[in-house]
Protein backbone atom coordinates (compact mmCIF):
# COMPACT_ATOMS: atom_id res chain seq x y z
CA UNK A 1 0.00 0.00 0.00
CA UNK A 2 1.81 3.59 -1.44
CA UNK A 3 2.79 5.29 1.32
CA UNK A 4 6.65 7.54 2.41
CA UNK A 5 9.68 6.71 3.69
CA UNK A 6 9.97 3.11 5.44
CA UNK A 7 6.87 1.28 3.35
CA UNK A 8 9.05 2.38 -0.15
CA UNK A 9 12.06 1.26 1.23
CA UNK A 10 10.58 -2.00 2.50
CA UNK A 11 9.17 -2.55 -1.26
CA UNK A 12 12.42 -1.58 -2.52
CA UNK A 13 14.58 -4.27 -0.42
CA UNK A 14 11.86 -7.01 -1.34
CA UNK A 15 11.47 -5.99 -5.51
CA UNK A 16 15.40 -5.58 -5.68
CA UNK A 17 15.75 -9.43 -4.38
CA UNK A 18 13.61 -10.83 -6.90
CA UNK A 19 10.24 -10.39 -5.20
CA UNK A 20 7.21 -9.14 -7.44
CA UNK A 21 6.23 -6.22 -5.59
CA UNK A 22 2.56 -4.45 -7.00
CA UNK A 23 2.25 -1.01 -5.28
CA UNK A 24 -1.19 0.11 -4.71
CA UNK A 25 -1.73 3.89 -5.51
CA UNK A 26 -4.11 6.61 -4.87
CA UNK A 27 -6.20 7.36 -7.98
CA UNK A 28 -4.68 10.75 -8.05
CA UNK A 29 -1.00 9.74 -7.38
CA UNK A 30 -0.65 11.70 -4.42
CA UNK A 31 1.27 10.90 -1.33
CA UNK A 32 4.92 12.31 -1.32
CA UNK A 33 5.61 14.85 1.14
CA UNK A 34 7.88 16.06 -1.91
CA UNK A 35 6.76 16.43 -5.31
CA UNK A 36 9.08 14.27 -7.51
CA UNK A 37 8.50 13.04 -11.01
CA UNK A 38 7.77 8.92 -11.00
CA UNK A 39 11.26 8.03 -12.29
CA UNK A 40 13.25 10.65 -9.37
CA UNK A 41 11.27 8.46 -6.81
CA UNK A 42 14.10 5.56 -6.75
CA UNK A 43 12.30 4.15 -3.09
CA UNK A 44 9.52 2.54 -5.77
CA UNK A 45 11.93 0.93 -8.40
CA UNK A 46 11.22 -2.73 -9.37
CA UNK A 47 7.69 -3.02 -9.16
CA UNK A 48 4.23 -2.53 -10.97
CA UNK A 49 1.74 0.29 -9.67
CA UNK A 50 -1.98 0.24 -9.69
CA UNK A 51 -4.11 2.91 -8.90
CA UNK A 52 -7.03 2.42 -6.98
CA UNK A 53 -9.99 4.79 -5.20
CA UNK A 54 -10.10 2.75 -1.71
CA UNK A 55 -12.90 4.79 -0.61
CA UNK A 56 -14.89 2.70 -2.84
CA UNK A 57 -15.75 -0.97 -2.02
CA UNK A 58 -15.37 -2.34 -5.34
CA UNK A 59 -11.34 -1.09 -5.00
CA UNK A 60 -11.41 -2.95 -1.57
CA UNK A 61 -12.62 -6.05 -3.35
CA UNK A 62 -9.83 -5.73 -5.86
CA UNK A 63 -7.08 -5.81 -3.28
CA UNK A 64 -8.48 -8.77 -1.53
CA UNK A 65 -8.56 -10.23 -4.58
CA UNK A 66 -5.03 -9.74 -5.27
CA UNK A 67 -4.29 -10.94 -1.26
CA UNK A 68 -5.94 -13.92 -2.36
CA UNK A 69 -2.81 -14.70 -4.82
CA UNK A 70 -0.06 -12.95 -2.83
CA UNK A 71 2.27 -13.97 0.02
CA UNK A 72 1.91 -10.75 1.64
CA UNK A 73 0.38 -7.63 2.20
CA UNK A 74 2.11 -4.52 3.78
CA UNK A 75 1.02 -1.24 5.13
CA UNK A 76 2.16 1.91 6.79
CA UNK A 77 -1.01 3.63 7.75
CA UNK A 78 -1.83 4.95 11.40
CA UNK A 79 -3.53 2.27 13.22
CA UNK A 80 -7.05 1.52 12.08
CA UNK A 81 -7.07 3.18 8.73
CA UNK A 82 -6.71 -0.32 6.90
CA UNK A 83 -9.56 -1.60 9.19
CA UNK A 84 -12.05 0.97 8.45
CA UNK A 85 -11.23 0.33 4.80
CA UNK A 86 -12.48 -2.70 5.32
CA UNK A 87 -8.64 -4.06 4.39
CA UNK A 88 -7.48 -4.91 8.03
CA UNK A 89 -5.33 -8.09 8.78
CA UNK A 90 -8.91 -10.29 9.52
CA UNK A 91 -10.01 -9.56 6.22
CA UNK A 92 -7.38 -10.17 4.68
CA UNK A 93 -6.37 -13.51 6.39
CA UNK A 94 -9.91 -14.14 5.85
CA UNK A 95 -8.95 -14.83 2.02
CA UNK A 96 -5.71 -15.96 2.70
CA UNK A 97 -4.68 -17.65 5.72
CA UNK A 98 -1.58 -17.69 4.89
CA UNK A 99 -1.01 -13.83 4.01
CA UNK A 100 1.73 -12.39 5.92
CA UNK A 101 0.51 -8.76 6.93
CA UNK A 102 3.14 -6.56 7.18
CA UNK A 103 2.22 -3.46 9.39
CA UNK A 104 4.57 -0.13 9.62
CA UNK A 105 4.10 2.68 12.55
CA UNK A 106 6.19 4.88 13.96
CA UNK A 107 4.94 3.91 17.45
CA UNK A 108 3.75 0.57 17.32
CA UNK A 109 0.14 -0.63 17.20
CA UNK A 110 -0.70 -0.22 20.20
CA UNK A 111 0.36 1.76 23.69
CA UNK A 112 -0.50 5.60 24.59
CA UNK A 113 1.25 7.68 21.50
CA UNK A 114 0.07 4.90 18.63
CA UNK A 115 -2.31 7.10 17.21
CA UNK A 116 -0.44 10.01 16.90
CA UNK A 117 1.16 11.84 13.87
CA UNK A 118 5.51 11.65 13.34
CA UNK A 119 8.44 11.42 11.39
CA UNK A 120 11.39 10.33 11.82
CA UNK A 121 13.09 12.88 14.14
CA UNK A 122 10.16 12.20 16.07
CA UNK A 123 10.66 8.01 16.44
CA UNK A 124 14.14 8.96 16.87
CA UNK A 125 14.11 11.01 19.67
CA UNK A 126 11.75 8.54 21.37
CA UNK A 127 14.14 5.52 21.23
CA UNK A 128 16.75 7.88 22.81
CA UNK A 129 19.36 7.66 20.01
CA UNK A 130 18.67 10.99 18.65
CA UNK A 131 20.23 12.11 22.31
CA UNK A 132 23.46 10.11 21.77
CA UNK A 133 24.22 12.25 18.28
CA UNK A 134 26.23 15.23 17.93
CA UNK A 135 28.41 17.63 19.57
CA UNK A 136 28.94 18.47 23.22
CA UNK A 137 27.06 22.15 24.10
CA UNK A 138 25.03 21.51 20.90
CA UNK A 139 21.74 20.04 20.16
CA UNK A 140 21.25 16.47 18.82
CA UNK A 141 21.64 16.11 15.26
CA UNK A 142 19.20 13.79 13.15
CA UNK A 143 21.07 11.61 10.56
CA UNK A 144 18.78 12.64 8.01
CA UNK A 145 16.46 10.40 7.83
CA UNK A 146 18.30 7.41 7.66
CA UNK A 147 18.17 5.22 11.17
CA UNK A 148 14.29 5.54 12.18
CA UNK A 149 12.98 5.72 8.60
CA UNK A 150 14.95 3.27 6.40
CA UNK A 151 17.16 1.53 9.21
CA UNK A 152 14.47 0.68 11.92
CA UNK A 153 11.38 1.12 9.78
CA UNK A 154 11.60 -0.23 6.64
CA UNK A 155 14.74 -2.51 6.80
CA UNK A 156 13.21 -4.20 9.74
CA UNK A 157 9.59 -4.42 7.99
CA UNK A 158 11.33 -6.15 5.35
CA UNK A 159 13.15 -8.31 7.67
CA UNK A 160 10.09 -9.09 9.73
CA UNK A 161 8.52 -10.29 6.06
CA UNK A 162 10.79 -12.68 4.89
CA UNK A 163 10.75 -13.97 8.62
CA UNK A 164 6.87 -14.40 8.57
CA UNK A 165 6.88 -16.03 4.95
CA UNK A 166 9.61 -18.48 6.07
CA UNK A 167 7.69 -19.33 9.20
CA UNK A 168 4.31 -19.63 7.28
CA UNK A 169 6.25 -21.98 4.68
CA UNK A 170 6.30 -24.49 7.91
CA UNK A 171 3.11 -23.91 9.82
CA UNK A 172 0.84 -23.03 6.59
CA UNK A 173 -0.59 -19.88 8.85
CA UNK A 174 -0.46 -16.66 8.15
CA UNK A 175 0.02 -13.39 10.96
CA UNK A 176 0.53 -9.76 11.58
CA UNK A 177 4.32 -8.22 11.72
CA UNK A 178 4.36 -5.23 13.94
CA UNK A 179 7.05 -3.20 12.83
CA UNK A 180 7.59 0.45 14.53
CA UNK A 181 10.28 2.67 14.46
CA UNK A 182 11.08 3.98 17.39
CA UNK A 183 11.68 -0.04 18.18
CA UNK A 184 13.96 -0.65 15.36
CA UNK A 185 15.69 2.47 16.13
CA UNK A 186 16.01 1.36 19.34
CA UNK A 187 17.15 -2.30 18.43
CA UNK A 188 20.26 -0.22 15.96
CA UNK A 189 21.39 1.17 19.39
CA UNK A 190 21.74 -2.33 21.53
CA UNK A 191 25.28 -2.64 21.19
CA UNK A 192 25.58 0.78 22.67
CA UNK A 193 23.29 -0.14 25.41
CA UNK A 194 25.33 -3.09 26.91
CA UNK A 195 28.10 -0.76 26.76
CA UNK A 196 26.70 1.49 28.55
CA UNK A 197 25.71 -1.27 30.83
CA UNK A 198 29.18 -1.53 31.48
CA UNK A 199 30.00 1.43 32.40
CA UNK A 200 31.53 2.96 29.74
CA UNK A 201 29.68 5.06 28.34
CA UNK A 202 28.65 8.46 29.67
CA UNK A 203 25.16 10.03 28.65
CA UNK A 204 26.88 13.41 27.78
CA UNK A 205 27.58 13.45 23.65
CA UNK A 206 30.28 13.52 21.96
CA UNK A 207 32.41 12.41 24.75
CA UNK A 208 32.45 8.47 23.99
CA UNK A 209 33.90 6.19 21.35
CA UNK A 210 32.03 6.26 18.16
CA UNK A 211 29.94 9.66 18.68
CA UNK A 212 33.26 12.21 18.05
CA UNK A 213 34.94 11.96 21.61
CA UNK A 214 37.90 9.76 20.44
CA UNK A 215 40.62 11.37 18.62
CA UNK A 216 41.31 8.14 17.11
CA UNK A 217 37.34 8.23 15.88
CA UNK A 218 36.68 11.13 14.60
CA UNK A 219 35.95 13.67 11.32
CA UNK A 220 38.92 16.02 10.50
CA UNK A 221 38.87 18.91 7.97
CA UNK A 222 42.03 19.02 5.97
CA UNK A 223 43.63 22.25 4.14
CA UNK A 224 41.70 22.63 1.12
CA UNK A 225 38.28 22.32 3.91
CA UNK A 226 37.58 19.01 2.91
CA UNK A 227 37.36 16.07 4.97
CA UNK A 228 38.58 12.91 6.11
CA UNK A 229 36.94 10.00 8.93
CA UNK A 230 39.77 8.35 10.62
CA UNK A 231 38.58 4.72 12.47
CA UNK A 232 41.81 4.07 14.41
CA UNK A 233 40.23 2.06 17.03
CA UNK A 234 42.29 -0.93 17.15
CA UNK A 235 45.74 -0.39 18.75
CA UNK A 236 46.96 -1.40 15.67
CA UNK A 237 45.65 0.64 13.23
CA UNK A 238 46.32 3.05 15.88
CA UNK A 239 50.04 2.52 15.75
CA UNK A 240 49.78 3.02 11.58
CA UNK A 241 47.82 6.42 12.26
CA UNK A 242 50.35 8.02 14.44
CA UNK A 243 53.38 7.29 11.76
CA UNK A 244 51.11 8.83 9.45
CA UNK A 245 50.74 11.77 10.98
CA UNK A 246 54.84 11.81 11.98
CA UNK A 247 54.05 11.25 15.86
CA UNK A 248 56.22 9.48 18.12
CA UNK A 249 54.04 7.08 20.34
CA UNK A 250 56.82 7.29 23.03
CA UNK A 251 56.01 10.99 23.31
CA UNK A 252 52.18 10.54 23.60
CA UNK A 253 49.16 9.53 26.45
CA UNK A 254 48.02 6.60 26.27
CA UNK A 255 45.61 5.60 23.14
CA UNK A 256 42.64 5.14 25.67
CA UNK A 257 43.57 7.82 28.21
CA UNK A 258 40.40 9.54 28.29
CA UNK A 259 41.45 12.51 30.08
CA UNK A 260 43.81 13.34 27.24
CA UNK A 261 41.49 13.10 24.52
CA UNK A 262 40.59 16.80 23.95
CA UNK A 263 44.32 17.69 24.01
CA UNK A 264 45.08 14.83 21.15
CA UNK A 265 42.23 15.78 19.17
CA UNK A 266 43.33 19.32 19.13
CA UNK A 267 46.74 18.14 17.92
CA UNK A 268 45.51 16.15 15.27
CA UNK A 269 43.19 18.64 14.22
CA UNK A 270 46.39 20.74 13.61
CA UNK A 271 48.01 18.22 12.01
CA UNK A 272 45.25 17.59 9.05
CA UNK A 273 44.81 21.09 8.41
CA UNK A 274 48.33 20.90 7.07
CA UNK A 275 47.68 19.14 3.65
CA UNK A 276 44.17 19.12 1.36
CA UNK A 277 41.92 15.49 1.47
CA UNK A 278 43.61 14.10 -1.15
CA UNK A 279 47.49 14.51 -0.09
CA UNK A 280 45.99 12.76 3.09
CA UNK A 281 44.95 10.06 1.19
CA UNK A 282 48.18 9.68 -0.71
CA UNK A 283 49.80 8.74 2.42
CA UNK A 284 47.40 6.97 4.50
CA UNK A 285 46.20 5.05 0.93
CA UNK A 286 48.12 1.81 1.74
CA UNK A 287 47.81 1.13 5.03
CA UNK A 288 45.16 -0.09 7.53
CA UNK A 289 44.92 3.24 9.54
CA UNK A 290 41.46 3.14 8.81
CA UNK A 291 41.62 6.66 6.98
CA UNK A 292 38.86 7.54 4.40
CA UNK A 293 38.18 10.60 2.59
CA UNK A 294 34.77 11.88 3.09
CA UNK A 295 32.61 11.86 -0.23
CA UNK A 296 29.78 13.91 -1.42
CA UNK A 297 26.86 12.33 -2.85
CA UNK A 298 27.83 13.07 -6.49
CA UNK A 299 31.87 12.05 -5.80
CA UNK A 300 30.85 9.05 -4.46
CA UNK A 301 29.76 7.08 -7.15
CA UNK A 302 33.54 7.85 -9.44
CA UNK A 303 35.85 6.43 -6.13
CA UNK A 304 37.75 3.63 -7.63
CA UNK A 305 36.12 1.41 -5.07
CA UNK A 306 32.73 1.78 -5.83
CA UNK A 307 33.38 1.98 -9.38
CA UNK A 308 34.66 -1.54 -9.33
CA UNK A 309 31.78 -2.85 -7.30
CA UNK A 310 29.00 -1.24 -9.30
CA UNK A 311 28.13 -0.13 -6.49
CA UNK A 312 25.70 2.95 -7.88
CA UNK A 313 23.43 2.09 -10.82
CA UNK A 314 21.81 4.01 -13.42
CA UNK A 315 18.47 3.55 -13.52
CA UNK A 316 15.73 5.33 -15.73
CA UNK A 317 18.89 8.20 -16.55
CA UNK A 318 18.81 8.54 -12.11
CA UNK A 319 21.89 7.23 -10.34
CA UNK A 320 21.52 5.37 -7.44
CA UNK A 321 22.89 3.39 -5.13
CA UNK A 322 21.78 -0.12 -6.11
CA UNK A 323 21.06 -3.61 -4.72
CA UNK A 324 22.23 -4.61 -1.32
CA UNK A 325 24.01 -7.47 -0.08
CA UNK A 326 24.92 -9.42 -2.81
CA UNK A 327 24.92 -13.15 -3.03
CA UNK A 328 27.42 -15.81 -4.65
CA UNK A 329 24.41 -17.52 -7.44
CA UNK A 330 21.44 -15.25 -7.36
CA UNK A 331 22.18 -11.70 -8.20
CA UNK A 332 20.31 -9.00 -7.42
CA UNK A 333 19.44 -7.10 -10.28
CA UNK A 334 16.71 -3.80 -10.40
CA UNK A 335 13.96 -4.89 -12.15
CA UNK A 336 12.00 -2.09 -13.38
CA UNK A 337 12.67 1.82 -13.25
CA UNK A 338 10.11 2.99 -10.83
CA UNK A 339 6.52 3.05 -11.90
CA UNK A 340 4.32 6.01 -12.65
CA UNK A 341 1.16 6.13 -10.35
CA UNK A 342 -1.41 3.63 -12.13
CA UNK A 343 0.70 2.54 -14.87
CA UNK A 344 0.02 -1.44 -14.82
CA UNK A 345 -3.50 -0.83 -13.76
CA UNK A 346 -4.89 -3.20 -16.49
CA UNK A 347 -2.40 -5.48 -16.81
CA UNK A 348 -2.74 -6.68 -13.24
CA UNK A 349 -6.22 -6.24 -13.35
CA UNK A 350 -6.15 -8.52 -16.54
CA UNK A 351 -4.16 -11.19 -14.80
CA UNK A 352 -6.74 -11.32 -12.05
CA UNK A 353 -9.33 -12.01 -14.62
CA UNK A 354 -10.96 -8.60 -15.24
CA UNK A 355 -12.13 -8.44 -19.01
CA UNK A 356 -11.31 -5.33 -21.01
CA UNK A 357 -14.69 -3.75 -20.26
CA UNK A 358 -15.14 -4.39 -17.10
CA UNK A 359 -11.49 -2.19 -16.70
CA UNK A 360 -12.97 0.37 -18.37
CA UNK A 361 -15.76 0.37 -16.65
CA UNK A 362 -14.05 1.37 -13.19
CA UNK A 363 -11.74 3.57 -15.39
CA UNK A 364 -14.92 5.28 -15.97
CA UNK A 365 -16.45 5.43 -12.63
CA UNK A 366 -12.68 6.51 -11.32
CA UNK A 367 -12.64 3.57 -9.08
CA UNK A 368 -9.09 2.59 -11.39
CA UNK A 369 -6.68 5.54 -12.22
Amino acid sequence: MAGIGPGPFCGMMLADMGAEVIRVNRVDGSGLPIPLEPRFDAMTRGRRSLALDLKHPRAVQIVLELCRGAEGLFEGFRPGVMERLGLGPEACLEVNPRLIYGRMTGWGQSGPWADRAGHDTNYLALSGVLGMLGRPGGAPQPPLNLVADMGGGGLMLAFGMVCGLLEARQSGRGQVVDACMVEGAALLAVMIDGVRAAGLWREQRGVNVFDGGAPFYEVYETRDGRHLSVGALEPQFYALLLEGLGLDPAELPAQNDVRSWPEMRERFRGIFLTRTRDEWMAVFEDTDACVAPVLSPSEAPLHPHNAARGNFQEVGGVLQAGPAPRFSRTEAVIQSPPPAPGQHSEEILAEIGFSAAEIDALRQEGIVG
